[in-house]
């Protein structure tokens, strides 16, 4: 989703969170020029059209709502299978967050709270919306302290088809109220039982009620107590305990009859006067909800009609009578042999069933507890004790319990007949999923694909590594792709390119080309020769480094990038070149004395020609450049003492002159205190500056 423009308008840049149903992203409207929330109805949800009916209904219906408490919803909208909700973007984090880290949170501060969500959810029920999903999680608190409600109306989208979706309905079994867990119809009272809920989180760091699974929370809801805030925290006022009390009350007629009378409430509990008021007492209701024993039910036990308790005595006294006349008449026959024929039939009938009981009798024996056991451990168990393991074997997968592993058994700790069935449940472990190619994918790619899929950026392990590869692209993975993983333990180890190696940029400039050449090869650099341009310079010598582009020196460059070079040709056509031949004499002959020359010309202004130690008369020739207009210019010192200087214009080298000659003698010929001009006429000067030395004593 990265980068992608939803409805031409709204720019993805990043994932802010998400949930079981949806994922969110932080966008920039370019219509609007702000920053927008942008929810993302989760794929598996796509083809759901009851939810997706509802989904779009609910958020129409959330998008009325317009409160400085209620996150405002701007836009709902499709494309293609993306169904989307655009909202208001909060800077800050959300309630869950801010427990998380730092509950219990002070009293005044948990009030405040608390006063905002209910203000925001008495809006929403003066305008007929329940929100049916309070909990921390969809409680944001931006920068500014204030308080915002947000997924309005997005719980009443679940279907059935969601109910085992982590993060959906699950996600909220701790702040359901009794009526939400039994399935019913909810109302605005719902709402509060979550709020007290909340309230209580914020003040305790706990939560009500905790168990094994979301059933198991569920029912207690419905038939538990949870324990006092105070005894959690002592430090909760009185009045605060009672508020929390009231609105957490089972039977839904004894919580707060409406958000605002919460809230009135919570406005005035922390006043001196209420902070140790009596505790809350209620009325002893049986809700429905409670767990309740019914009587046994026993036969009639009336006194019987004196008429009907006389009828079996009249039967009876005609019954004996009837019996005397019957024995006179027949008289006795044969007693010994009736009781003896009855003694042996029955003698007969006690043998046959004390025979029958032998045969039937089977041993009892002690089912063994095999729960954690592995499942051939288990059969070795069962067997052992003359039980039979009942097939198939139930296979189940489940991330709690390791592969191999019984999870269940059927008969535990009773007595059963020596050879019974037994039905066991043997884990699969979790389920695994097939990691995708993300080689050659952006980091963040990966980062967001996976995070829908429930993976955490903790189990993300990233290197970073010199490649030809882009920046921030993935050049290897591991899992593979096309191995399976557990998400509830992989690691994924990601090599991300950093692009190519760099190094630090030489500095070019004033080498010579071939010596720039040379640099340029020894860092993997790159120089065409169609890069390599020439062009006139005064200040650098042929075949010398003018500049360099695009990098300066030191910048850090990626190894094989291209760069291109200015050298000089020379000096333009146009300049005039002279030489001055300075012949000097150490100030005393035979002793030794330091020289220094300098120079001026369109290259620079006292350029120091050379510093040399002499002991006799030597000669120096000096080559200036010079421009259009303009002059060069030599000085000498001698024993850092100014000796004399020379110039030379450039339109008196146009005439012909291309040398001249500077005589500086030893000491016995005075220097001057200023520097002497000398001016050359023509040509010939050397030669009548030697005849004008000549004639001198």
């Amino acid at each position: 989703m990265i980068g992608q423009d939803l409805g031409g308008r709204y720019e993805i840049l990043t994932r802010i969170g998400g949930g079981g149903m949806a994922l969110v992203y932080k966008a920039h409207d370019v219509l609007l020029n702000r920053k927008v929330a942008v929810k993302v109805l989760r794929q598996q949800f796509v083809h759901d059209e009851e939810f997706i009916r509802r989904f779009r209904r609910e958020a129409q219906s959330a998008a009325a709502l317009s409160h400085p408490n209620v996150v405002s919803i701007y836009d709902v909208g499709q494309e293609d299978d993306t169904h989307y909700i655009v909202m208001e973007y909060i800077e800050g984090h959300n309630l869950n967050e801010i427990i998380q880290e730092r509950a219990p949170l002070q009293t005044d501060e948990s009030v405040r709270i608390a006063m905002q969500i209910a203000d925001a959810l008495d809006h929403a029920h003066q305008n007929h919306i329940i929100h049916r999903d309070i909990k921390p999680h969809n409680i944001l608190i931006g920068k500014n302290g204030r308080v915002k409600v947000t997924d309005f109306g997005i719980a009443r989208a679940v279907t059935s088809s969601t109910i085992t979706q982590t993060g959906s309905v699950i996600g909220s079994v701790h702040y359901f109220s009794p009526e939400h867990a039994k399935g019913v119809n909810t109302g605005e009272k719902s709402d509060l039982y979550s709020l007290g809920i909340v309230l209580y989180q914020m003040l305790t760091a706990k939560l009500p009620f905790l168990g094994e699974s979301p059933i198991s929370v569920a029912l207690k809801h419905l038939q538990e107590n949870f324990e006092e805030p105070r005894v959690v925290n002592p430090h909760i006022p009185q009045s605060v305990e009672n508020v929390i009390l009231k609105a957490m009350r089972k039977n839904p007629s004894e919580r707060y009859g409406s958000a605002h009378e919460m809230q009135l409430d919570l406005d005035t509990c922390l006043r001196p006067e209420r902070l140790k008021e009596p505790k809350i007492t209620f009325i002893h209701v049986n809700d429905m909800e409670e767990t309740r024993v019914m009587p046994a039910i026993r036969g009639d036990i009336r006194p019987a009609d004196p008429k009907e308790r006389e009828r079996p005595k009249v039967a009876a006294v005609e019954g004996e009578h009837e019996n005397e006349q019957a024995l006179k008449s027949k008289g006795w026959k044969k007693p010994l042999a009736v009781v003896g024929v009855t003694l042996g039939i029955l003698g007969l009938i006690i043998w046959g069933f004390i025979w029958l009981l032998g045969v039937l009798d089977v041993a009892e024996v002690n089912v063994p507890y095999v729960v954690g056991k592995t499942e051939t451990e288990a059969r070795e168990m069962i067997e052992g004790a003359g039980l039979k393991v009942e097939d198939p074997v139930i296979h189940e997968h489940n991330k709690e319990i390791p592969k191999d592993q019984v999870i269940s058994q059927s008969k535990a700790n009773m007595r059963v007949k020596e050879g019974s069935l037994i039905q066991i449940s043997v884990s699969d472990g979790p389920k695994l999923e097939e990691l995708g190619n993300y080689v050659g994918k952006s980091l963040q790619t990966a980062i967001d694909e996976l995070g829908a899929l429930g993976i955490t950026e903790d189990q993300i392990v990233i290197d970073t590594v010199f490649s030809e590869e882009s920046p921030d692209m993935i050049v290897q993975q591991s899992p593979k792709a096309g191995e399976q993983y557990n998400p509830e333990s992989v690691e994924f180890n990601f090599m991300v390119s950093k692009g190519r190696e760099t190094v630090p940029m030489p500095n070019l400039i004033g080498k010579s080309l071939d010596e720039a050449k040379d640099l340029i090869k020894a860092n993997e650099l790159t120089l065409d020769d169609a890069d390599i341009l020439y062009e006139p310079s005064y200040l650098h010598q042929k075949n010398y480094v003018i500049s360099q582009d695009p990098y300066k020196p030191k910048d850090q460059v990626s190894k094989g990038a291209k760069l291109s070079i200015r050298v000089s040709s020379g000096p333009p056509a146009d300049a005039l070149e002279h030489q001055f031949n300075i012949t000097i004499s150490p100030a005393e002959a035979g002793k030794t004395s330091e020289i220094r020359i300098e120079y001026s010309d369109a290259r620079g202004e006292n350029i120091e020609w050379d510093k040399r130690q002499i002991t006799d008369t030597q000669t120096f020739p000096v080559t200036v450049v010079v421009a259009p207009d303009t002059e060069a210019r030599v000085t000498v010192y001698r024993d850092n003492q100014f000796i004399d200087t020379k110039t030379i214009t450039y339109e008196e080298l146009k005439q012909g002159s291309n040398s001249s000659t500077l005589t500086i003698p030893g000491e016995e010929v005075q220097a001057t205190d200023e520097p002497a001009q000398a001016e050359v006429t023509d040509s010939d000067e050397p030669i009548e500056e030697e005849q004008q030395q000549e004639q001198q004593p």
